[in-house]
This record gives C-alpha cells, sequence and structure tokens, in this order.
C-alpha cells in the first residue's frame, strides 16, 4: 500500500510538516492583520474627529463646518458634534447599519464630559444589539471650548476588509499546500527510486539471478550505497558458485566411492547417502521385515543405537554389521558444529570381497582336489578290479566299465566346466546373439521341466508379462542359465513345494525370477552362491543321488554379465530363495 510504503510516509510526513507551519502562520497573520485593520480605522477616524474640531475652533459659520464636514469625512462614517451650550449635530451616512440606529443612541452614548475632562481623543467599541455588527467611535475634545467631536464607524467595514485579507492568506496557504504536496511527492520518488531498485534487485537475488545490478544515478549516499549493493551481489555470487562447486566435488567424491556413506542429523534422519550406502539399507530392510514403505531414508534402530553412542561419548564407533550374509564394517564419527555435535557421518565398508578371496584363496586347491579324487579314485579302483580280474563274469566286467565310464564323463563334464569357467572369467566368452521370439522360447524350457517337477509332486508354474514379443540375446547360454536356476530350484524343494518362474520383457529388457519355497540358503553362504565349487548343504537336497559340480552358478553369472546384465540372490532359511537376472534391451551401453 501507499501508506506503507517509504513514498508516501516521507510524502506525508513533508506536507504534514508544512502544513503545520502553515496552519500556525495563517493564524498569526489573520489576528495581525485584524488588529492592523483595526488600528487603520481608528487612526481613520482620529484624523478625521481631530479635523473637524480644528474647523469646529476656527470656523463660527456652522453651517460652512457643516458642508465642510460632509465633504471631509468618509461617506460611511458618521459625524456627531455637541456644543457646550447643549446642541447636537449630525452628519449623514450611507452605512445602513448606522442610518438603522436611533438618533437618540448616538446621544445618550456621547460622552462628551469625559472626552471634554480626559481632554485627549477617547476611543471605544460599541455593540449594538439590534445589529449584527458593532461600532467603533473615536471622540475628540475642541479645544479652548467645551465642545467634542464624535465620529462613529460600524465594524462591517474592517470585517470586509478582513475577510479579504483572510481569502488572500487562505489562498496562499492551499497553494502552498498543492506545490509542498508536489514537491514532496516529487522528493520521497527521487529518494526512493534507487531503494525501489534495489528492493527489486533483493528479490532477484533470492530467486538465484546474481547478475543483476541496480543502476547508480546519483553520488550522494544513496549512489554509495548502490555500489555497495552491486559489490555484495557480485561477492555472493563468487562464494556461491564456490560453494557449489564444492558441493558438486563432494557429492560427486562420495557417490563414487566403493565405500557406502550415510550422513545423519542428531535426531537420527539420513540427510545424505550413496548407492552403497542405499543397498546396505535395502538388504537390512529385507532382512528385519521391514515395509519398503519406510524407505532408504528411515535409519534402522540398530544403526540409531550406534549414533547415540557417538552423540554420547562424543568419539567415533566402529562396529561389524552382517546383513544377508554380506558384512560391513561401520565407522561412525561426530560432526561438530563448533562445539556442539550436529550429527555424524558412518563410513560402511563392505569386507565380504576380501573375505571371500582370502577363503578363496585357501579352499580353491582343496575343491579341486575334492572334486577331482573321487572319479579318479573310483576310476583307479575299478580299473584295477578289472586287472586283476576281480569281475569273472562278463555282465560283471560290463557292469565295472559302465561305472568307469560314467565316472570318466563325469571328470570330462568338471574339467570342461572349469575350463569354460575359465575362459568366461578371462574374457573369452563367445556370445551368439540373436532375435528370440520370447513366448516360444521360455515355453519349450519350462516344457523341459514341467515332467521333472510333476514327478517329484512339485507345483512348477510360469507366468509370462510379455510386452516386446522379442528380445536379444544368446539362446543357448540363457538356456544354461534357465536350467541352472530351475533345476536348483527343484532340487532344493521338498515334495508339495513349488517353483514360480516370472518372465517379463518390455522396453527395459528381458527379467526372469526363478523363486522356490526350498530349503533356503544359510545366511553365511549367501555371498558366495556365485562363486567355483560352491554346493548347498547336502543334508537339505531331495535327491541326494543327484550331485552337481558347483560351477553351475558362477557359470550363469558370468553368462549374465556378458550380456551386460544382472543377476541377484535373496533367502531366508527354511523358507526359499529367488533369484532374479534381467538383460538389459541395449546392451552396447
Amino acid at each position: 500500500m501507499f501508506w506503507r510504503s517509504v513514498v508516501g510516509k516521507l510524502a506525508v510526513t513533508i506536507l504534514l510538516l508544512v502544513s503545520f507551519v502553515l496552519f500556525l502562520l495563517t493564524i498569526f497573520l489573520l489576528e495581525f492583520f485584524e488588529n492592523f485593520h483595526v488600528q487603520e480605522a481608528e487612526e481613520d477616524l482620529l484624523q478625521t474627529a481631530t479635523k473637524v474640531s480644528v474647523m469646529v475652533e476656527s470656523y463660527n459659520d456652522s453651517a460652512l463646518v457643516y458642508e465642510t464636514t460632509e465633504r471631509v469625512k468618509d461617506p460611511a462614517s458618521k459625524v456627531i458634534i455637541k456644543y457646550n451650550n447643549g446642541d447636537i449635530w449630525s452628519s449623514k451616512t450611507e452605512d445602513f447599519h448606522l442610518s438603522d440606529i436611533d438618533e437618540q443612541w448616538f446621544i445618550d452614548h456621547s460622552n462628551s464630559s469625559e472626552v471634554i475632562s480626559a481632554n485627549k481623543p477617547i476611543n471605544k467599541h460599541h455593540d449594538i444589539s439590534n445589529q449584527e455588527q458593532g461600532m467603533m467611535s473615536v471622540g475628540v475634545p475642541v479645544p479652548n471650548t467645551d465642545a467634542a467631536v464624535f465620529v462613529y464607524q460600524s465594524l462591517s467595514i474592517v470585517d470586509k476588509t478582513k475577510a479579504e485579507t483572510t481569502k488572500i492568506i487562505l489562498g496562499a496557504a492551499a497553494v502552498s499546500i498543492i506545490l509542498t504536496t508536489i514537491f514532496a511527492f516529487f522528493l520521497s520518488t527521487r529518494i526512493t527510486s534507487p531503494l525501489i531498485k534495489m528492493r527489486e534487485a533483493a528479490f532477484d537475488l533470492t530467486r538465484g539471478e546474481f547478475n543483476t545490478k541496480v543502476p547508480i544515478l546519483t553520488h550522494d549516499e544513496i549512489g554509495e550505497l548502490a555500489m555497495a549493493f552491486n559489490h555484495m551481489g557480485r561477492q555472493l555470487k563468487f562464494h556461491i558458485n564456490a560453494l557449489r562447486q564444492e558441493k558438486e566435488q563432494l557429492s560427486s567424491i562420495v557417490n563414487s566411492m566403493a565405500d557406502g556413506v550415510i550422513t545423519l542429523s542428531r535426531s537420527g534422519d539420513i540427510t545424505a547417502t550413496n548407492y552403497p550406502a542405499d543397498m546396505l539399507i535395502e538388504d537390512w530392510n529385507f532382512e528385519k521385515n521391514i515395509s519398503n514403505i519406510d524407505g532408504p531414508r528411515k535409519l534402522p534402530k540398530e544403526l540409531y543405537e550406534f549414533l547415540q553412542q557417538v552423540i554420547e561419548g562424543e568419539k567415533e564407533v566402529m562396529e561389524e554389521i552382517t546383513i544377508q550374509g554380506r558384512t560391513w564394517v561401520m565407522i561412525m564419527t561426530p560432526l561438530y558444529d563448533q562445539s556442539y555435535i550436529r550429527g555424524a557421518v558412518a563410513v560402511i565398508r563392505d569386507m565380504t570381497e576380501e573375505r571371500r578371496l582370502d577363503k578363496l584363496r585357501k579352499d580353491f586347491i582343496a575343491n579341486v582336489s575334492h572334486e577331482l579324487r573321487t572319479p579318479i579314485a573310483m576310476l583307479q579302483g575299478y580299473s584295477e578290479a578289472i586287472v586283476d580280474d576281480i569281475a569273472e563274469s562278463k555282465e560283471e566286467k560290463n557292469e565295472l566299465a559302465q561305472i568307469i565310464y560314467e565316472e570318466s564323463l563325469r571328470l570330462s563334464r568338471l574339467v570342461n566346466e572349469l575350463l569354460d569357467l575359465a575362459s568366461m572369467e578371462a574374457g573369452h566368452l563367445t556370445l551368439n546373439t540373436e532375435k528370440v521370439q520370447v513366448i516360444p522360447y521360455v515355453e519349450r524350457i519350462y516344457r523341459k521341466f514341467k515332467g521333472i517337477a510333476e514327478d517329484n509332486n512339485i507345483d512348477l508354474t510360469l507366468t509370462k508379462n510379455i510386452q516386446e514379443e522379442f528380445a536379444h540375446f544368446d539362446p543357448d547360454r540363457i538356456e544354461q542359465v534357465f536350467t541352472n536356476l530351475i533345476d536348483n530350484a527343484i532340487r532344493h524343494t521338498t515334495e508339495n513345494g513349488f517353483v514360480k518362474v516370472l518372465v517379463t520383457n518390455n522396453e527395459n529388457g528381458f527379467a526372469v525370477s526363478v523363486e522356490d519355497s526350498g530349503s533356503g540358503i544359510p545366511e553365511e553362504d549367501l555371498p558366495f552362491v556365485f562363486e567355483r565349487f560352491y554346493k548347498a548343504d547336502k543334508s537339505r537336497l531331495r535327491n541326494k543321488q543327484v550331485k552337481g559340480t558347483g560351477l553351475g552358478l558362477s557359470i550363469a553369472k558370468n553368462i549374465i554379465t556378458g550380456h551386460k546384465g544382472t543377476i541377484s540372490v535373496k533367502s531366508k532359511l527354511n523358507i526359499g530363495t529367488t533369484f532374479n537376472f534381467m538383460l538389459p534391451r541395449d546392451q552396447n551401453k
């Protein structure tokens, strides 16, 4: 609003100040001119009375005195001559106020004795009850006689003069107020215009427009303020850009870290995380059966207890966490705002890979030796039986030869899988990618395992969510992955269990989920399911005659990785396991 603006306040202040001064000045001028006009009127009356008194003294001819008096006096005044013998003469007057007054009133109020005794002029003001205006009178004694001359004049003449003077003064005051209003508005606008531009520039700064500049129109204090404002804008832009660069640099560093980073407020709210930290919290929520509605921004209760230790102890805390079979080491350090702890930052490192490599180094030779020792021992034992003629009949020799043949096949399969795995890990995997029609492809694989599942009283279901008819991958290699996952699910699922296969093909890619209600995978073994020679606990196998080499999941992972895809597993002991893999539509990225 105008009244709340600086322009309005300054203009109103100037106008009120000038109006107050003009008000006082008008009162004083009106009083002054009123007294001045009355005084001037009294002096005129006194001069007239003096002239008449001199004529009365000097001339013996009364007619000449009366005629001269009529000519000398003001036509609006009335002259009364009172002689010492009691005779009274009054002049004519053009003032209707005086002409309406009874002559007797003048006779009664002609205080000649007072004038004569005082021997000096006497001024008086008279109020007439039947008249709107009063009158003034001047009495002058005639020298050397007992006569006196009185001159009367109505105050209406003085009032008219005073009214005209009042109009002139009030008109001048009104013109002064108008000019003052224009001047005040012009002056306030002149002063506040740069301030308004600075206000608009300040709003621009709040919106991030740091290139805004205030024009320097004057070289006074306001101009210096504009220069300081422009300098402040440049400095603010410099510091904001520096802070933005520091923030982007810090964000890039944190996001590129292999370790998880979580920034926490004092109340336990997560203010910033990177991808590894989000994965840790997601796995935590999955294991603790926490709804995903809570989201990764909710700090788990156990981690919140570590935060309280940091705040209360004012020192860093290091803890080891095991989630979904992966081992994490967390170092939580307090964040200070001067001497006040405002939060904490937690750095979480996944130590699973280090432990896995150490375990692989220790177990690789033992695993290979163990896997090769059994078929070699059987080959050696049965071949010695043949050489030593332990088997006498042809049927017995054929049976031993069949065993030797099966073990040789097993040994050959193991060696071939080791070679394939070594070739894949060395980067020599060859993929024959082609355009595959998804529905016939997955239904053929489903029919291949449907009979096996029914023989073992397992409910095998296939669910298709096909939005794109075709997908691009190596059909033989992906069938090898399907075979490994579905076969493992059937072998680890008890009777009356289920195996669910969900196939999705859309604009994002080709995704498969294999879920079973089997024995599950121990938490400590979960990080190693895709490693070489990994085998589930044989006591949980439904078909104990079926033996695996422990290389299937490792080969499957390498095949999926070769297609630029991802494969993962989630499992809970005695509840079930879910394997998921996804092949992107554009595998060239």
